[in-house]
């Protein structure tokens, strides 16, 4: 057993062995799979959904709540969670089972970093490396375009926006799409409708809620709520939705450098 102090700043007593593992958290959930350790998985969240196997997976928490019973009854070896959203359901845990908590990223580096990470927790770290080296060679693949601004928006219960200290503006900055609230010192802010059409960006992403059922025509229906029909990105058909019912830049596993970064470079 070795102690190691998490994102927390806790200590977790690591098994030297690690058989039985509850994830909480999508991305890593995701990079459990790739480092080859899904039959490990006892037990996930509803919005583990990559890969496919995932899905399979005991359902025993949500972001902010946790069946300890349910816990207790797998005996899990470690439960791996997030920091912020989830630092409620960690510490709630941690006198019951070890519990770690890896940090929510703030950059592309940082989503490809935490491959890394797990697997060092888990003691697959060559695997995570390889991981990493993988990411690393799907960036180069990816062309970056020409510099232009954006306005991105998901629905997390509201619409939300995104600061300089989140991962997603990082993302488009990475690709060259300038975000109207790069300048931001936050994570995530609610946006202003009305700036979004004084800074009139020339595209506009907007990622629906996940398992929502997308409404047809949400874009017009969204322009017409907004009084956007004067805006640019609207008039050159440059408002975009996220492609599928899932999580897409709001998901911080190795899906977002293998499907994000080729999906931004489609459409710009």
């Amino acid at each position: 057993m070795v102690t190691l102090i998490d994102d927390r700043n806790k200590e977790v007593a690591v098994p030297d062995k690690i058989e039985r593992i509850i994830s909480l958290s999508p991305a890593v959930t995701e990079i459990l799979f790739e480092l080859r350790l899904g039959d490990k998985v006892v037990g996930v969240t509803p919005f583990c959904v990559r890969p496919d196997g995932a899905k399979k997976k005991k359902k025993v928490a949500s972001y902010g709540y946790a069946n300890t019973e349910w816990f207790a009854q797998l005996k899990p070896d470690i439960i791996l969670t997030v920091t912020g959203y989830q630092t409620a359901v960690a510490d709630q845990l941690s006198p019951l089972f070890p519990t770690y908590s890896f940090g929510i990223p703030s950059s592309l580096s940082g989503v490809i970093d935490l491959a890394t990470k797990v697997g060092i927790v888990v003691g697959e770290a060559d695997r995570g490396r390889e991981i990493e080296r993988e990411l690393i060679e799907d960036l180069k693949k990816v062309k970056i375009g020409k510099s232009k601004e954006v306005y991105f928006e998901c629905d997390l219960g509201s619409p939300v926006t995104f600061g300089s200290l989140s991962y997603i503006t990082d993302v488009l900055h990475y690709m060259n799409f300038k975000s109207i609230y790069a300048g931001m010192m936050k994570e995530w802010l609610y946006p202003d409708f009305e700036y979004v059409k004084k800074r009139d960006p020339e595209f506009i992403i907007i990622e629906p809620k996940m398992f929502s059922r997308r409404e047809e025509n949400l874009i017009e229906k969204l322009v017409k709520e907004r009084n956007w029909d004067q805006l640019s990105s609207y008039k050159n058909g440059k408002i975009f939705l996220t492609p599928g019912p899932y999580d897409f830049f709001a998901h911080h596993g190795p899906s977002l450098v293998r499907e994000v970064l080729p999906w931004l470079e489609s459409i710009s």
